[in-house]
């Protein structure tokens, strides 16, 4: 499927062939109007035609001597109801690393050892930073704010920051002032 998207949008990617598809989208021309209205040779039209025919854009009949063209508003409509269902766009990520930015924003905040050289400042870097000090905490298991502090103080000295940052970012959830955390 993300084939079929890749050419629908390749053949929607160029100037000219807008221009076209908008025309058609009033009412029909031939190649030679269309070529008139948009400043181009006939041929060129022709090719750009053939490229919207190829995805079902476009479809022509014959009219005495000429071509005309018409835009298929129907095979639009569903291009755009099929192209765009929430499992293709998936689809067309499926070879993304979704957790790069993460990466990349860890080794910029971090030593060799795992700790952090600082605590970001910035909401998106913070978070990024979070996920990766989270990970210290196994899920299930609940923890005394002593032993949240050992663990944090592993990856920075500012274990209240940390711990309240964690907290309010929905990764931890603690139990009362100074009572059991846990990883969410």
């Amino acid at each position: 499927m993300s084939e079929e998207l890749v050419s629908f949008f390749k053949a929607l990617a160029d100037p000219s062939r807008l221009k076209i598809v908008g025309l058609l989208a009033q009412q029909p021309y031939s190649v030679e109007e269309l070529a008139a209205l948009v400043g181009l040779n006939p041929s060129t039209v022709s090719h750009h035609l053939a490229k919207l025919s190829k995805v079902g854009l476009v479809h022509a009949r014959t009219e005495s001597y000429y071509n005309v063209y018409q835009l298929n508003k129907d095979a639009l409509d569903e291009k755009a109801r099929s192209l765009f269902t929430k499992d293709d766009l998936n689809a067309s990520i499926v070879d993304v690393d979704l957790s790069a930015y993460d990466q990349k924003i860890v080794a910029d905040y971090t030593r060799k050892d795992g700790s952090l050289k600082t605590i970001p400042a910035q909401k998106k870097k913070l978070e990024a930073v979070l996920r990766y000090v989270v990970e210290g905490f196994e899920k299930g298991k609940r923890y005394s704010e002593k032993r949240v502090n050992e663990i944090l103080k592993g990856y920075h000295e500012d274990t209240a920051t940390l711990r309240r940052e964690l907290v309010g970012f929905g990764l931890m959830q603690r139990e009362g002032g100074g009572g059991e955390y846990w990883r969410v």
